[in-house]
């Protein structure tokens, strides 16, 4: 991952401000997923309100792994082969990493600036190829 030290300045106080909404969050993400991708909602069965603290779980592991990304590679390498068995597609990260970048625009309001989202796309298209990476469609 080539975050600079201010993009992983940016992703960590940004996402400081969104842990404490982090149910509001999970379920504006959510619900701005399923409207940008309707076909995913089957693929999520359990309890929303838990499906929304694992995001917000493994999106804490992932920015505190920021500084050493080597210990975040196979937490995401093992979430790729668990969500390959629930049916997730390579071609769903798309939907994903839009829906969180809406969810922090609105969460963070104007505190979620350019440079916040451009450090946030380079975070996203990094969990994104690695998973991708252990998945086969």
């Amino acid at each position: 991952m080539a975050l600079t030290a201010r993009q992983v300045t940016l992703i960590t106080n940004s996402f400081r401000k969104v842990e404490p909404i982090s149910l509001q969050a999970a379920e504006i993400f959510y619900d701005t997923l399923f409207s940008y991708d309707p076909t995913l909602k089957p693929l999520f069965k359990g309890d929303m309100k838990q499906q929304g603290r694992k995001l917000m779980a493994i999106l804490h592991a992932a920015v505190s792994s920021l500084n050493a990304p080597e210990q975040l590679l196979p937490v995401l390498q093992q979430l790729a082969k668990r969500h390959e068995g629930y049916g997730v597609k390579k071609a769903h990260f798309t939907p994903v990493g839009n829906a969180l970048l809406h969810t922090l625009k609105v969460g963070l309001g104007d505190d979620f600036t350019r440079e916040t989202r451009d450090a946030w796309v380079e975070l996203i298209h990094f969990v994104a190829d690695t998973m991708k990476a252990e998945m086969a469609a």
